[in-house]
């Protein structure tokens, strides 16, 4: 892991996924892994997830794939529920991410 020894990080990989996603919608799976540090059918698995909670959209274009991100949807644990996606990766990510992120 990065940096003095720790063994664990604050986001969890799907939050890391969805960062992903969020700053670059055209992105290939295996850029994902790459960048996380996990595998890449981990990476599907998260993806099916966030898709299958409404997270996210998968749409083909070609060969690939371009994720649009639905900013308006709660996050899940009751203690940040008061509080979008959308939010989280405008504390998060640079501006153009936050744009897309707020259109949805």
């Amino acid at each position: 892991m990065h940096g003095h020894g720790h063994s664990w990080t604050f986001l969890s990989n799907h939050c890391h996924v969805l960062l992903c996603l969020a700053q670059e919608p055209d992105i290939r799976i295996r850029e994902v892994a790459e960048r996380v540090g996990i595998t890449e059918r981990a990476v599907q698995r998260i993806v099916g997830e966030l898709e299958d909670a409404g997270i996210i959209d998968r749409e083909r274009d070609g060969r690939r794939n371009h994720y649009r991100i639905h900013g308006e949807i709660s996050l899940r644990h009751p203690l940040e529920a008061h509080h979008t996606v959308g939010e989280l990766i405008a504390l998060l990510s640079d501006r153009r991410s936050q744009r897309r992120a707020r259109k949805g």
